[in-house]
């Protein structure tokens, strides 16, 4: 019997007061990549003459990859527990770090690190998947990623606000005690997990490669999601920015407003799950895709904020559905190598939102908002290429170690 089969029998019941702890830490560890998105332009004005503040969300969003692919895969080799709380300590402290930051380089650097230590929340997703039953994972999954979601969405508006009326750097001051709240809570709540594998570190980080080569669904699911997340964060990065210019002429607070509204589709995740353990992942990822080319039809297509509304609903309702389902394919691949698994997966993903911030900026530059919504829509389009010539392929289990 291996380890990864006496963890999930052993905590088999984990509680539904624990699933939701553990997607409302998830959301408030992952909600502080996005802070600095909607707080763009009031960052650039305390900066001036700094072009650096233009890298912050990029810099965040890059250290989140780092840390995925750094730190992701001590969730196999340590106990989960003490992992997922020392990383809440260590986001607090860069929260802190980037609050006081004197130049804008500073606030780069930080920003990095915050990006890098907010990694704890794809500690979490992984968890929950090993304590859930087999028939019950893809729900489980979708309940910890609606948590995700509603972070990423809520963590605009919250920003906005508080950019708005108070400062960006109070937004980070209130980060902080958040971060250490959401450690008190998982030390409260989490059970002991014991490491699901014995290796090395350094092997741990050398099998990434054997897992990329040997298993073609992940690298599937990989690029797929790594285009379509490429999608969503075009849209959010530049949309302050568009909101703020000529044709609306709308500050950070409007641009925070949109997290609410998308927040619609936290509903889709915990129901994409659902789908997915019935019908299949495949189903939904197609699903999603063709949801997130639509979203940007319309936001191409209609010049107006009830555009906006409708097309935020239908963007992150795809994402999210294709997440929770490419997650759920790749988790079944190896039970051993989960984080491993998933360090892949969600470095490709963040790497992908990294291109699209920047892609996106100089889409901005050179074509406005029409520039925006050809590049966000050639994405999806990218990912159903993806999709539609990946080779599947059996799990291998066996070979992964």
């Amino acid at each position: 019997m291996t380890i990864a089969t006496v963890n999930a029998k052993t905590h088999a019941g984990l509680s539904r007061v624990g699933l939701l702890a553990m997607a409302a830490a998830s959301g408030i560890a992952v909600a502080n990549i996005y802070y600095s998105q909607p707080m763009l332009g009031i960052i650039e004005a305390d900066f001036q003459g700094q072009s650096a503040t233009g890298l912050v969300p990029t810099a965040t969003q890059l250290g989140y990859a780092l840390g995925l692919f750094l730190l992701l895969p001590l969730g196999d080799l340590v106990h989960r527990r003490k992992l997922i709380i020392g990383q809440f300590v260590i986001l607090a402290i860069a929260l802190s770090l980037a609050a006081i930051s004197s130049s804008a380089w500073m606030l780069v650097v930080s920003s990095l690190l915050v990006g890098a230590s907010s990694t704890v929340a794809q500690q979490i997703v992984p968890f929950a998947a090993s304590l859930a039953p087999t028939e019950k994972r893809g729900a489980t999954i979708g309940t910890v990623m609606a948590g995700i979601l509603s972070g990423i969405l809520f963590s605009r508006t919250l920003s906005g606000f508080v950019g708005e009326h108070a400062g960006w750097r109070e937004m980070f001051w209130i980060g902080m005690p958040m971060a250490l709240a959401a450690a008190a809570m998982m030390f409260a709540i989490l059970p002991d997990h014991a490491p699901t594998s014995r290796m090395q570190y350094h092997n741990a980080i050398k099998s990434l490669r054997y897992l990329w080569k040997h298993e073609p669904s992940l690298r599937t699911a990989t690029l797929v999601q790594a285009a379509l997340f490429a999608s969503f964060t075009a849209f959010w990065t530049i949309l302050a920015l568009y909101l703020q210019g000529p044709n609306f002429g709308l500050g950070a607070d409007v641009a925070g407003l949109f997290g609410i509204v998308g927040a619609v589709g936290v509903f889709a995740a915990p129901v994409a799950g659902r789908i997915a353990d019935k019908r299949g992942p495949h189903f939904v990822v197609w699903l999603g895709a063709a949801l997130t080319v639509g979203s940007w039809i319309i936001f191409g297509a209609w010049d107006s904020i009830v555009a906006l509304v409708i097309g935020v609903i239908v963007l992150d309702s795809g994402i999210q559905s294709a997440l929770v389902s490419n997650q759920h394919i790749i988790y079944a691949l190896n039970p051993e190598a989960r984080s491993r698994l998933n360090t892949m997966f969600m470095t490709g993903m963040f790497l992908g939102g990294a291109g699209g911030s920047a892609i996106a900026s100089i889409a901005w530059q050179n074509g406005a908002w029409l520039g925006v919504s050809l590049v966000g829509g050639v994405l999806p389009l990218l990912a159903l290429g993806v999709k539609a010539f990946g080779k599947s392929a059996s799990p291998t289990a066996n070979k992964a170690r």
